[in-house]
């Protein structure tokens, strides 16, 4: 049998359910999570990453197909992406990146109802006997902690 302490997770699994997208602005999300807001989009930690650093970017409209944005959401999106990516490379030497979007529950969409792009940085060996011989992933730095880092630099490429 396998087991995997997580006790982040029991605050989510007892705690009371916020009504709401958890992406839409003005609305349920948490604030400590959020690393920037633009005119139509805003940047934010993934409150559970596939790996330490993981960004998403989410337009504010509460959309959930690609032809729905609009041609401005779009350059703020991948303009955002950019300085993430210019980020995580200072900030944290990520040698790489897999960035994308799961649009539509068939294609694994955690949040179908709205669109949002993951900015996910990957390094040489990031997976290691947990993940090989457990088939677990470990996540060595807290996400709070991954924001405070981040943040001067990316607002530094965003203020430009």
């Amino acid at each position: 049998m396998k087991y995997l302490n997580s006790p982040g997770r029991m605050e989510y699994l007892t705690g009371k359910k916020k009504e709401g997208c958890v992406f839409c602005k003005h609305s349920v999300r948490e604030e400590h999570l959020v690393l920037y807001e633009g005119e139509r989009c805003a940047v934010m930690m993934n409150k559970y990453p596939y790996n330490t650093g993981h960004i998403l970017v989410i337009p504010y409209r509460h959309i959930s197909q690609l032809e729905e944005l609009t041609g401005e959401e779009w350059l703020e999106m991948f303009r955002f992406t950019d300085c993430a990516v210019r980020a995580l490379k200072d900030v944290m030497g990520a040698e790489g990146f897999n960035v994308g979007m799961n649009v539509g529950k068939a294609a694994g969409a955690g949040v179908e109802s709205h669109l949002h792009l993951h900015i996910v940085p990957r390094w040489t060996g990031d997976t290691n006997f947990a993940t090989v011989v457990g088939d677990v992933r470990v996540i060595p730095q807290n996400v709070a902690e991954t924001r405070a880092l981040l943040l001067p630099c990316l607002k530094k490429y965003l203020e430009v």
